[in-house]
């Protein structure tokens, strides 16, 4: 029988994380941070966060990633008291390049229609 713990676990802290960064997190540099995915371990050690931002600039996305890093601590324990969780998994926060790539396509499918 398929375990699927993991995938509710992982969806609570998506909405947990949000919740965080429009609430208790108040760096400037996150604002505009959009949680989109977060993939846990099997063992819920180790939770991945992905996020989008809107803006395409590679100092803005840098920006994000640096507030990210030094919002974990907090971000932390709040889930920590959030979560009914033995341990609080260790968060990893990534870009989701994702929405890039559909508009990448987008872009291209539009270019073939003009042609």
């Amino acid at each position: 029988m398929a375990n699927y713990r993991d995938r509710r676990v992982a969806q609570e802290i998506l909405r947990e994380v949000n919740d965080i960064l429009r609430k208790r997190v108040r760096d400037p540099r996150v604002q505009d941070v959009t949680i989109t995915d977060v993939r846990v371990t099997g063992d819920l050690q180790q939770a991945t966060i992905y996020y989008s931002i809107l803006s395409d600039k590679a100092s803005d996305r840098e920006k994000a990633q640096r507030g990210l890093e030094k919002a974990t601590g907090l971000i932390r324990k709040e889930l920590g008291q959030g979560l009914t969780l033995y341990k609080t998994p260790e968060l990893v926060f990534e870009v989701d390049s994702s929405v890039q790539y559909g508009n990448k396509i987008d872009e291209l499918l539009r270019n073939l229609n003009k042609e």
